[in-house]
């Protein structure tokens, strides 16, 4: 497994019960490791000797440096790692491999209605390109081998210990600058990282997930204006009962590319079907509003 010291790693090994032998930047207390930085380490050739099943987790997913360094780092452990992993694998005897990708994969929802795995737009980003990119790759050594390949994208999640905008937002309530949103109706697409692990669980052992790509979510559909609210209730701080109008937001995003892009995020629609994974059995038993403050 890569990514196994991560966010989705560290929740994903706890549910394992057989043998694991990781691939990472660092030394696992507790697993067999083999040390390799994917930005820049080729990986050894015989670290799948033996191994039945790969989940590949790692992945480059934010940068603020410059823009072409940042792509070559996209390029070169979303991309070419992955590539590299999975030839190997098929070199290896590997009989699965699981490849975690993104939503941003199959591009952004432009309207209200929520994206299946057969909606496929432009990718979102370097990342989401990135992320589309390998799939497509590991999709066709899939084909020409007798390796089974199967493909998680998982939207926003969410859970204990989690990084990025949903702990900056938490933070930001909880601390009480972060100002109230409107409520546009606008629909997003979360997962819980247990239910998450669910899900790769199940393509990893079901033999009809085999050169297919899946979505994950947890079934719900969120209003921007809802998550805050549950955020608030999360952090035990009042919900104002006023909200910072939507014409502000819009007239923040001209001040610069920046904003707008946040602006977009934080108030566009982000909404996919997971249906395609419900019909392999999937059911997610968390959702957003079930969490409490230590689940942040």
């Amino acid at each position: 497994m890569t990514g196994g010291t991560g966010f989705i790693g560290q929740h994903l090994i706890k549910k394992l019960h057989s043998n694991v032998r990781l691939l990472s930047r660092r030394i696992h207390p507790k697993y067999d490791t083999v040390v390799c930085d994917l930005s820049h380490d080729s990986i050894p050739d015989d670290v799948l000797d033996g191994v039945d099943t790969v989940v590949h987790l790692a992945g480059f997913a934010h940068d603020m440096r410059d823009a072409n360094k940042c792509r070559k780092l996209y390029q070169k452990i979303n991309v070419e790692a992955t590539v590299q992993l999975a030839k190997l694998a098929v070199k290896s005897g590997v009989s699965r491999f699981v490849f975690l990708s993104s939503v941003k994969a199959g591009g952004n929802s432009f309207s209200s209605d929520c994206l299946t795995e057969d909606c496929q737009r432009c990718p979102e980003g370097v990342y989401g390109e990135t992320k589309r990119e390998a799939e497509i790759e590991l999709l066709k050594i899939g084909k020409e081998s007798s390796m089974r390949v199967s493909i998680i994208r998982s939207s926003l999640v969410y859970g204990p210990n989690v990084k990025g905008n949903l702990e900056k937002m938490f933070l930001g309530i909880k601390r009480g600058w972060f100002p109230p949103l409107p409520e546009t109706k606008n629909k997003k697409s979360l997962i819980h990282v247990d239910d998450l692990v669910k899900a790769i669980l199940l393509v990893t052992y079901d033999s009809r997930a085999n050169g297919e790509i899946f979505i994950a979510t947890d079934g719900r559909i969120y209003s921007s204006r809802e998550i805050y609210t549950t955020l608030c209730n999360i952090a035990e701080r009042p919900v104002p009962n006023w909200s910072v109008p939507k014409i502000l937001f819009k007239i923040a995003s001209l001040l610069s590319p920046r904003i707008k892009y946040k602006v977009d995020k934080l108030l566009g629609d982000e909404c996919y079907s997971s249906e395609k994974l419900e019909a392999l059995g999937f059911r997610a038993d968390k959702t957003l509003k079930e969490m409490n403050e230590t689940d942040f």
